[in-house]
């Protein structure tokens, strides 16, 4: 049914990402379809790295870290953008695109006032690509 799964990881709260990360390998596990985790940095340094190429570094530990944990087929995307809070949802619908992704597995919170004024990055996803997007709450 599903042939490319999309995971977008927040590294720096990766440890509140278990339950969105488990249903994304039990799909991969179940259609037999590769998990690709997308990261979206700054070119300028942060927590996570002084430089893309130091933050790709990370998120390719993660993604082989997900790999063995899971016993699934994964791949790693870094975009760089110029503001990812701003421009995360754009990179997303760029990184869904160019990896030909059919299903988008992420982590959610629980909606409150502000969603009602800004729309979620999931309701983005589902409604700016040609994805299936599956929120995952927990």
């Amino acid at each position: 049914m599903y042939k490319k799964i999309m995971v977008p990881v927040d590294l720096a709260h990766a440890d509140k990402l278990t339950l969105a990360l488990d249903t994304a390998a039990n799909l991969s596990k179940l259609y037999h379809a590769p998990v690709t985790y997308v990261g979206v940095t700054s070119a300028v340094p942060g927590p996570l790295g002084h430089n893309p190429a130091e933050y790709d570094q990370k998120l390719a530990g993660f993604v082989a870290g997900q790999a063995k944990t899971h016993g699934i087929e994964t791949h790693g995307r870094t975009l760089v953008s110029h503001d990812p809070a701003v421009d995360l949802d754009d990179a997303l619908i760029k990184a869904a695109r160019e990896t030909a992704s059919d299903l988008i597995v992420m982590a959610t919170h629980i909606p409150n006032v502000a969603d009602h004024f800004w729309p979620s990055n999931g309701g983005r996803l589902a409604t700016h690509t040609d994805a299936s997007v599956f929120l995952v709450r927990g």
